[in-house]
C-alpha cells in the first residue's frame, strides 16, 4: 500500500532518528493513509448529491425515523452538537431534504422529517453506500474479516488517555 507523502516523510525521518518499532510506524501510517483513502472515496460518491458525511449522516437518522426526530435527539444520535446539527439541517433544508415541523403542543418544541426527496435520496444512497462498503472488504474472506476485526480492537485497546496513564 503507498502511504500518503507526509506519512512517507514521518517514516523517513522516524527511521534516520533511529526510532524504536519502524514496523509498528509504519503500521499506523498505513492505518492513517487507508483511513484518508476511504473519507475521500465517500466523499466523492456524496458530492455529486451535494452531501458530506455529517448531511449523509442526518438523512440515515431521520429515514429511520419515520415520524421525525427533535434537534437534541438527532445530536445524540449522530454524536454531534446542537450547533452542528442545526448547521447539518440547514442545508438539508436548503436542498429541500428536510423540514423543521413546530410540535402541536409546543410550538417552541422542533421535529425534523425528511421529504420525500429527502426520503428517496436516502434511499437511493444507502443502497449504494452499501455496495461501496462491502466492496472494500469483498476480497477479505469471512475468516480474514474476523480476524481483522480482532486485530483492530486489539490496536484500539491502546490508544485514548486511559491507555497512557494520562489523567
Amino acid at each position: 500500500m503507498v502511504l500518503e507523502q507526509k506519512y512517507l516523510a514521518l517514516l523517513q525521518e522516524a527511521e534516520r532518528r533511529q526510532l524504536p518499532d519502524l514496523q509498528g510506524i509504519r503500521l499506523c501510517f498505513q492505518t492513517l493513509s487507508l483511513a484518508a483513502r476511504i473519507d475521500r472515496d465517500c466523499a466523492a460518491l456524496l458530492a455529486p448529491h451535494g452531501l458530506s458525511e455529517g448531511r449523509f449522516v442526518m438523512l440515515f437518522l431521520l429515514d429511520a425515523a419515520p415520524d421525525g426526530l427533535a434537534p437534541n435527539l438527532l445530536a445524540g444520535q449522530a454524536g454531534v452538537t446542537r450547533a452542528t446539527v442545526t448547521g447539518l439541517l440547514d442545508g438539508l433544508e436548503r436542498e429541500a431534504l428536510a423540514e423543521r415541523h413546530a410540535e402541536p403542543g409546543d410550538r417552541r418544541a422542533l421535529r425534523i422529517r425528511l421529504t420525500r426527496k429527502g426520503r428517496q435520496l436516502a434511499r437511493t444512497l444507502f443502497e449504494q453506500h452499501g455496495q461501496w462498503i462491502a466492496g472494500l472488504f469483498g476480497n477479505l474472506t469471512a475468516a480474514e474479516r474476523t480476524q481483522l476485526a480482532r486485530l483492530l480492537d486489539k490496536v484500539a485497546a491502546n490508544t485514548g488517555a486511559a491507555a497512557h496513564g494520562a489523567a
